[in-house]
């Protein structure tokens, strides 16, 4: 008897287009580990898997196709190696990759029958969703948060696409309670992560979007002191590298800086004052227990349950500081082209992890908080809820019976389905919703243009394409994550692609903002999506017919207070920092507020803090 025996009997009519289909699978996590596993045993015939991670000791619990001998080894060679065990009559090909990678173009997401999404952050799951809908490629997407779970079938014009319904951020807490009075572990946490790692090891606060503060009457003086606190640590950062920088980091951050917040008296009326730490002090205590003994500094940092003491949390402290500088200028010797390395945090990787616990536990004991373990700060730094094995398997169960209806074009019974803990219904499904039309990412036109990002510049971009092609007039913004160009704002029209940072699988979005005379509307955004190619004579692209732009539908009439007075200021030539883009794709120019600060959302691959 044939392994496919019982998914014959089992799947009928469909098993032949099972066994004939294409997949691709991203992401070989909790949830891919048991979807790959679904897949080979239900027959399905080519399977094609991309992960860029490797084996956690962490991912072993519920990961089953791992064991501890694949530790540090790609997720995704092992598990075609495994997997490939229990139906050997399929073709796996797995690419140990990021699926953002070059390599993965539009042309390869069209070769596909079906996409299967198993990744574990947002950023990847919007690009994977774009891909899709760019390629005109059905997609399932899954995901759990320990006891629920969620899947949804993705058809271009046909269904809601991943963003139609952007997920709900978690909670926030605002900046200057993260920097100036933390109350909290995850206080003393995000501080770690969010500001001290990124300042000595990634981007300067300056021009990261992450702890942008908006300054008003209250929070006045802190933010003066916040900003003083920063160029001082720009000064200390000469340092890096020497022996020398560890201690001036520690002095600056828990000394200098803890003194100069003493000096806010007001702050200190009605909570406990900061208390600084004397870095001569500690250390001397330190050496005392014995940790110049690199063998047992080694065993500290082996096990990530006990709350380290005081001494130990320098200890940790300065051994993690010295190991992230030696890996920044190692990266930064070897940089070509003028481009400069940084280091970003990864709950994954010991050494910013134990930075970011010591660092959170010091900053904890100044201000009188509860210290926390290596381990417990691991999952509140990813903002982690441990995954649950079951649910796992429930949604990876769930996803293949979907991909039955969708490769059997069986749509009308296709579901959306949710997995809820007890004692609310466990499963719970409804019928597939159609588009949002106000979605800026699916209810736009899209096209692809192969360009020579070395030769084309925007102006010509504009000129060639948009206005002499597709008959835009000049009432359109062009914007790719930042504003590139509208009518107000046109100091990038000399400059090329490649000096835009756009490069080979970037989207530009087109909007146009004109308002026809015939009273019809302006048309939808267009998104190309940019291939890169060599072209030796102009022009330097190659465009795709593109059959039609659908035009916005009329919108509903108004129901708030009519604008007619109010009062337009006269056009002025506006930067590029002067205007956001809003959650639907339209722009809007900054504005100031008062009594509040804005939202600043910090959004990694494992979660999401807001900070407003």
């Amino acid at each position: 008897m044939s392994r496919e025996t019982y998914a014959k009997r089992s799947l009928g009519e469909v098993y032949d287009k099972v066994h004939k289909a294409k997949v691709l699978m991203v992401g070989a996590g909790g949830i891919g580990c048991e979807l790959l596993k679904n897949l080979v045993l239900t027959g399905f015939g080519e399977v094609h898997l991309v992960d860029l991670d490797t084996i956690d000791l962490s991912n072993l619990n519920r990961q089953f196709l791992f064991g501890h001998e694949h530790i540090k080894k790609s997720k995704a060679l092992v598990a075609k190696e495994t997997a490939s065990k229990f139906n050997p009559n399929v073709n796996l090909v797995a690419y140990h990759a990021n699926i953002k990678d070059p390599q993965f173009t539009v042309k390869w997401f069209k070769s596909f029958d079906i996409v299967l999404n198993a990744l574990d952050n947002f950023d990847a799951r919007r690009y994977v969703n774009r891909m899709c809908l760019t390629a005109d490629i059905p997609m399932i997407d899954s995901g759990t948060t320990g006891y629920n779970g969620q899947m949804r079938v993705v058809i271009k014009g046909k269904t809601e696409c991943y963003e139609c319904n952007p997920i709900e951020p978690p909670k926030s807490f605002p900046v200057c309670t993260i920097r100036t009075t933390p109350s909290q572990p995850i206080h003393c946490i995000v501080w770690a992560k969010s500001y001290l790692f990124s300042q000595l090891f990634g981007i300067d606060e300056d021009a990261s979007p992450d702890l942008d503060n908006t300054e008003n009457k209250e929070n006045e003086d802190e933010l003066k002191n916040l900003r003083l606190e920063n160029e001082e640590l720009k000064k200390v950062k000469n340092a890096f590298g020497t022996v020398e920088f560890a201690k001036l980091v520690f002095e600056k951050v828990f000394q200098i800086d803890i003194d100069r917040l003493l000096t806010l008296a007001d702050a200190w009326k009605h909570r406990r004052a900061p208390v600084p730490l004397d870095f001569a002090s500690i250390k001397a205590e330190a050496d005392a227990a014995g940790y110049e003994d690199l063998d047992k500094v080694a065993a500290l940092l082996a096990n990530d349950q006990p709350v380290w003491s005081l001494h130990e949390n320098f200890v940790v402290f300065t051994d993690s500081i010295n190991r992230l500088s030696k890996r920044l200028v190692d990266l930064q010797n070897r940089d070509l082209g003028g481009s400069k390395s940084i280091l970003t945090f990864d709950k994954d990787d010991d050494d910013t992890l134990d930075f970011v616990s010591a660092a959170a536990n010091l900053r904890s004991i100044i201000f009188g908080i509860e210290t926390k373990s290596k381990f417990d700060i691991k999952q509140m730094s990813g903002n982690i809820i441990p995954a649950i094995a079951t649910t796992n398997a429930i949604v990876a169960g769930l996803v293949v019976t979907q991909a039955f209806k969708v490769l059997s074009n069986d749509l009308t019974h296709a579901k959306m389905v949710y997995v809820s803990q007890p004692p609310s219904r466990m499963l719970s499904s409804g019928a597939l919703l159609p588009a949002n039309r106000d979605c800026a990412v699916c209810g736009v036109a899209r096209a692809s243009i192969e360009v020579d990002i070395t030769k084309l510049t925007l102006g010509q971009f504009i000129d060639d394409v948009l206005k002499e092609k597709l008959s835009y007039t000049d009432e359109i913004s062009v914007m790719t994550s930042k504003l590139l160009y509208d009518v107000e704002f046109d100091d990038n029209l000399d400059k090329t692609f490649e000096q835009l940072g756009i490069q080979d699988g970037s989207f530009i979005t087109v909007m146009d903002e004109d308002e026809p005379e015939d009273g019809s509307t302006a048309r939808v955004n267009l998104e190309f999506l940019v291939l890169t190619k060599e072209f030796s004579s102009e022009p330097a692209y190659t465009l795709e017919a593109i059959s039609g732009i659908p035009r916005k539908p009329r919108p509903e009439a108004a129901e708030s207070d009519s604008d007619e007075n109010m009062v337009v200021p006269a056009s002025t030539k506006r930067k590029a920092d002067e205007i956001v883009e809003t959650s639907n794709g339209n722009k809007k120019a900054k504005t100031e507020t008062s009594g509040t600060s804005e939202t600043i959302v910090l959004d990694d691959e494992d979660g999401t803090f807001l900070i407003d």
